[in-house]
């Protein structure tokens, strides 16, 4: 069996993208070390605590690993970029949060892909697991690692949800492709808070300066100051893909896991929704990662955000909630009104 066949089969499971890499530490494991202790990771403690030595070698996940089989699923849709969408009374959520939770999407076509392979051991890898996927999928000739960390693809640009199937079999790796990012800093330039920053090996992610950050992994207060950056953002940000000059012509998906549940939700009804109604409007999406509270703190600031004096209601309510975060942010959201 070779990297050929691999490609055939992932296909037959749902994969666009699919490709072999050797099952031995990546030559980016030390560049992560040095990202974690920079900062880089914010609060983040599950990138930073025990699990990242684990990151170092495949093997610490599977011990007879010989190979990484790394397969990419496409998640665009044909609904607009960020950046091509006007209206200030929507809130913004990031594209891969759309419709289901891709864990389980991805679980289910590698688990297909697992069956259909000769006899071994294996382990299934989505992004929960210690394993520095960028770099495999790189490696396995998915794609190179753009300025704005994202793993981007000639043809198809850098819509792809990764995942991993770490097998004992020994398959003949792929070839990593040049990086093609060249001189383009579009992606650096158009960041509302300068979050693509130099690295070590070129330009990173400050995870302290990321919108995505900020609505999703950041627990407490979003930082004063960068409030006001977030724009309409409620949960995650696409910018820096939505302007990359790969992605223009970039395929979409026809899979109905990936289509729009809520497309850009009217802020105003975000605002009012119980716990119980945003459980059950987020159920099995990504969203519910930012929980009930942290979603209305992101609603205020999006509101706030849009000085519409037609808010001031909605968040006065938010200022006198039971949660302190939310209603601080409330009172911010408030302030930016008058």
């Amino acid at each position: 069996m070779n990297s050929g066949d691999i490609r055939e089969l992932a296909r037959q499971c749902g994969f666009e993208l699919a490709g072999v890499a050797r099952a031995a530490p990546a030559p980016e494991s030390a560049w992560y070390h040095a990202w974690v202790a920079a900062g880089f990771a914010g609060r983040m403690g599950y990138l930073a605590d025990r699990r990242a030595a684990l990151r170092d070698d495949p093997r610490n996940l599977l011990p007879s690993a010989r190979s990484v089989i790394c397969v990419g699923k496409l998640y665009n849709s044909p609904w607009p970029y960020s950046t091509q969408f006007s209206g200030p009374e929507r809130a913004w959520i990031s594209r891969y949060a759309w419709g289901e939770d891709y864990h389980s999407v991805l679980r289910c076509g590698l688990e297909r892909l697992d069956k259909l392979l000769p006899e071994h051991e294996s382990k299934i890898c989505v992004d929960t697991a210690p394993l520095l996927e960028r770099s495999y999928a790189q490696l396995a000739g998915l794609g190179w690692i753009g300025k704005n960390t994202c793993l981007i693809n000639q043809q198809s640009g850098s819509w792809f949800f990764l995942g991993e199937l770490l097998v004992s079999l020994d398959i003949e790796p792929d070839a990593p492709p040049p990086g093609r990012c060249g001189t383009c800093t579009r992606c650096i330039d158009a960041c509302p808070t300068g979050a693509i920053v130099p690295g070590t090996l070129g330009y990173t992610v400050d995870s302290r300066l990321c919108i995505s950050y900020f609505t999703i992994e950041l627990r407490g207060e979003i930082p004063e100051a960068q409030r006001h950056k977030l724009g309409p953002h409620v949960f995650g940000c696409d910018i820096c893909q939505d302007v990359c000059p790969w992605n223009r012509r970039a395929p979409a998906s026809n899979d109905p896991a990936f289509q729009p549940r809520h497309f850009a939700p009217f802020l105003e009804r975000l605002a009012g929704i119980p716990e119980e109604e945003f459980g059950g409007m987020f159920r099995g999406t990504p969203v519910t990662r930012s929980r009930y509270a942290g979603f209305l703190r992101n609603v205020a600031v999006a509101m706030g955000n849009s000085r519409d004096v037609r808010y001031k209601i909605p968040l006065q309510r938010l200022a006198a909630h039971t949660d302190a975060i939310v209603a601080e942010h409330a009172r911010w959201a408030l302030d930016q009104l008058r």
